[in-house]
């Protein structure tokens, strides 16, 4: 079973495909992070600047004790925020990732099949059971490979759920918080 050169050059020529891809879908997130961030710190910027002079504007403790509850809520709110767009990010960025590396399995999956056949056709006589075992080998460590991509799915949407649980739990006692401090 040798390769041909041009057989040879197909296959960088598809890795060079694969690895251009994956640059640019890590350079989308990289892109998506930047402006994200640039959001974030022109809004805080900007939070801070009227936090700043309403605070200028306090007269007697119970206005500051009113000014500091009005600005905890926000910003525990954007933080949450904040906290959610990385998560997405981070998400599908890793689903992009995972579905370039599925479609990259699944076609090496069939070379290697084409590569069997091609290789059982020229077996020797009296082979059969090594091209058995071989066929068998490969159908296990397809079915290892799905076993794992189904846990790694299911880690992933329980990670998220438990997230999402947390932020909602968050946000409540921040909502709890910012009342409380209202009402004193």
């Amino acid at each position: 079973m040798n390769l041909t050169p041009e057989q040879l050059a197909a296959a960088q020529k598809a890795n060079l495909e694969t690895l251009s891809g994956l640059t640019n879908q890590a350079l989308q997130s990289i892109e998506r992070l930047v402006e994200l961030n640039l959001a974030i710190a022109k809004q805080s910027l900007s939070d801070s600047v009227n936090n700043a002079k309403k605070a200028l504007e306090v007269k007697d403790i119970q206005q500051l004790l009113a000014h500091q509850a009005e600005t905890v809520q926000p910003i525990a709110e954007k933080i949450i925020s904040y906290s959610r767009h990385l998560y997405e990010l981070a998400h599908e960025t890793q689903d992009s990732f995972t579905k370039s590396a599925e479609k990259e399995f699944a076609a090496n999956q069939k070379k290697m099949n084409a590569l069997v056949e091609e290789w059982t056709k020229n077996a020797p006589p009296g082979s059969d059971a090594a091209v058995q075992a071989l066929k068998q080998a490969i159908a296990s460590a397809n079915n290892v490979y799905e076993t794992s991509q189904k846990a790694v799915k299911h880690a992933v949407e329980v990670a998220q759920t438990n997230i999402n649980t947390a932020v909602d739990a968050v946000s409540k006692n921040a909502g709890y918080a910012t009342k409380t401090s209202k009402k004193k």
